[in-house]
């Protein structure tokens, strides 16, 4: 299992464009693909949970990614972080 921490960067926090992009990369990968934000833990492939946790500027995930592509899956995923979801 991969597990690292995520910061949302972009100043507009994760909303529908950003949870677009987030679940279409995530359903690339056959792995399972979690973001946790406190106690709350959503499907990374479901646009409607990744909306749901209402991720803020600065909020800080936790990505888990368990399966046969982890350590490729977590890469795509932490690089959208990484580069603002290309927002700015």
């Amino acid at each position: 299992m991969v597990e690292k921490i995520l910061t949302v960067k972009n100043r507009a926090g994760i909303h529908a464009r950003p949870a677009a992009i987030i679940a279409q990369t995530s359903s690339k990968f056959q792995s399972e693909i979690t973001l946790e934000r406190e106690d709350a833990t959503v499907n990374a492939k479901s646009i409607m949970g990744v909306i749901t946790m209402a991720a803020g500027y600065n909020t800080q995930l936790t990505l888990k990614v368990e399966g046969p592509d982890e350590v490729a899956a977590a890469a795509a995923i932490e690089a959208l972080f990484e580069s603002k979801f290309e927002e700015e």
